[in-house]
């Protein structure tokens, strides 16, 4: 049995990966590949396709997808025309949009009211749930590091995000400051120089 993880691992890596150590293997030996979304999965099946190798699968946690391919008879390693054959639909976790972030500096939305704001900021967040692509990453710094701690209106809106795969980070030195740092209730801990990180590096940023 080939054991491969290839989680976290961004197209076409899991399927050349996965490919290689077949092409070296036994006729009869099996590779059970870790993804971690469903694309990853719908691609493996197109090379097990295209090979004719026996493909089968099962869903093992929220975002763990486990991959059994085993090799047929007569496979032998491809030529770089057949490789480029294989087809393969970008990766993406189950839903998500790579380089969208969302970056929420505030309890409020926009300038005026304070209380109007801290409604449409719930109704900003409640609708971010609706979409049907969400952001890869949410960053809550100053005022908005409230909206990620105990009795915030917008917790279970933040929890379900992250329960489909977003990554929710907040600014330590905020939680420090505002005495909040015993309170989070949703996500991880961030500094300044990942939250600098991850906005140089998105490709949208969604800033309500």
């Amino acid at each position: 049995m080939i054991r491969l993880d290839e989680r976290g691992k961004q197209c076409p890596l899991p399927v050349v990966e996965t490919k290689r150590a077949l092409e070296s293997a036994a006729a009869g030996e099996t590779a059970e590949v870790l993804v971690d979304n469903e694309i990853a999965v719908q691609n493996l099946r197109k090379l097990a396709d295209h090979r004719g190798w026996s493909f089968q699968w099962e869903k093992t946690g929220g975002q763990e997808y486990q991959v059994r391919i085993t090799r047929g008879e007569g496979t032998g390693t491809s030529s770089p025309q057949a490789e480029a054959e294989i087809p393969c639909t970008p990766c993406r976790s189950e839903g998500i949009r790579r380089g969208l972030t969302a970056v929420i500096s505030s309890g409020a939305m926009g300038q005026g009211d304070d209380k109007l704001g801290a409604l449409l900021m719930k109704s900003f967040l409640f609708a971010l749930t609706q979409q049907d692509l969400l952001p890869e990453t949410v960053l809550l710094y100053n005022g908005g590091a409230f909206l990620s701690c105990e009795g915030s209106e917008s917790l279970e809106d933040l929890k379900k995000l992250e329960e489909r795969g977003v990554e929710i980070l907040t600014c330590g030195t905020c939680l420090d400051f505002y005495g909040l740092k015993d309170r989070l209730a949703v996500g991880g801990v961030s500094n300044m120089y990942e939250i600098v990180e991850k906005q140089s590096r998105a490709s949208v940023i969604l800033r309500p």
